[in-house]
C-alpha cells in the first residue's frame, strides 16, 4: 500500500492531474470514480489506484488490471473530486486521424468547435454528441484540454466512444468537409430559423467561443449560418445548450425521414 505523498507513482499522479503537457508527453489521462472506472475498456487500463475500502467492496472490477492501493489521505491528495470514490485510473489515449472521423458514417453529423473554454461545456457537448448520434467532434487546438478532469467527468463515460480530433487549422478541415460535400452550418444570431433547415443529409455545425462566438474568418466558410429562436429578451444561449439543441433537432428530423 502507498502511504506516502512522496511516493512517485503520487506524485506522477499529480502531475497527469494538473498538466494538460504531461498527460499528452505520457500519452495518458485519468479517470475516477466507479462509473467510469466501469466503462474504462480493460485494455486502455496502464494502472489502477484504489483505497482499501473500496478494493474490499469491488475486488471483482480489478480483474485483469494492474492497480495498487493507497492509503485514505494519500487518495484525497490525488482525487479532483471533493469526496473521492475511492478509484481512479491511468488510462491510454485514443488518437483519432481527421480522414477516419470523416469515413466513419455515409450520413455524418459532426460537430466543429472554435476555442471552447469552459470544460464542463466540452464534456457536455460529448456525452450529449453520443446520446443525439453524432459521429465524431473536431475542434481547434486553442480548445480546452478533452483529457482534463473536469472535462472527463463531465463526459460519463461517452470520451470512451465518441471519435475526436483536435485541428492545428480549422480552415482546412472547413476545405475537407466541402469535398467531403459534408453541409457546414454556422450558429450565430444572424442566421436562419434552423427549425426551418434541412438536417437530413450531411452535417456539420460550428460552435463558438462562450463569450465571443464563432471567428468571422471561420464563420465565412460555412455554408450556411443558422440560430435557434428564443423568446423573451434572451440573445444566445450557452454553448453546449445550443449544440444540444441542434444534433437533437438533427436527430429528430432524420427518425422522420
Amino acid at each position: 500500500m502507498i502511504e506516502s505523498k512522496n511516493n512517485q507513482q503520487i506524485r506522477n499522479l499529480l502531475k497527469l492531474k494538473k498538466q494538460s503537457k504531461e498527460r499528452k508527453k505520457q500519452k495518458v489521462f485519468l479517470v475516477e470514480g466507479i462509473r467510469m472506472f466501469q466503462e474504462v475498456p480493460k485494455d486502455r487500463v496502464v494502472k489502477a489506484y484504489a483505497t482499501k475500502s473500496f478494493f474490499d467492496k469491488h475486488e471483482i472490477l480489478f480483474a485483469g488490471v494492474s492497480y495498487e492501493l493507497v492509503d485514505d489521505k494519500i487518495f484525497k491528495e490525488i482525487s479532483d473530486t471533493v469526496t473521492p470514490q475511492g478509484v481512479l485510473a491511468i488510462v491510454r489515449q485514443k488518437q483519432w486521424k481527421l480522414d477516419e472521423i470523416l469515413g466513419i458514417s455515409s450520413q455524418p453529423c459532426l460537430l466543429i468547435l472554435e476555442n471552447i473554454q469552459d470544460p464542463g461545456n466540452l464534456g457536455t457537448m460529448i456525452r450529449t454528441g453520443e446520446g443525439a448520434g453524432v459521429t465524431g467532434v473536431i475542434m481547434s487546438r486553442d480548445t480546452v484540454d478533452i483529457y482534463n478532469p473536469k472535462v472527463i467527468r463531465s463526459t460519463m463515460g461517452s470520451i470512451y466512444r465518441v471519435p475526436f480530433f483536435y485541428a492545428e487549422d480549422l480552415k482546412e478541415v472547413m476545405k475537407e468537409l466541402n469535398e467531403h460535400k459534408i453541409h457546414s452550418y454556422a450558429a450565430r444570431l444572424d442566421g436562419e430559423n434552423v427549425y426551418q433547415s434541412n438536417l437530413k443529409e450531411s452535417c456539420a455545425f460550428m460552435i463558438g467561443n462562450e463569450g465571443n462566438g464563432l471567428s468571422d474568418g471561420l464563420s465565412a466558410m460555412a455554408e450556411r449560418y443558422i440560430r435557434i429562436p428564443m423568446c423573451g429578451q434572451v440573445e444566445s444561449l450557452n454553448a453546449a445548450v445550443a449544440a444540444t439543441v441542434l444534433m437533437y433537432e438533427t436527430m429528430r428530423q432524420r427518425q422522420e425521414s
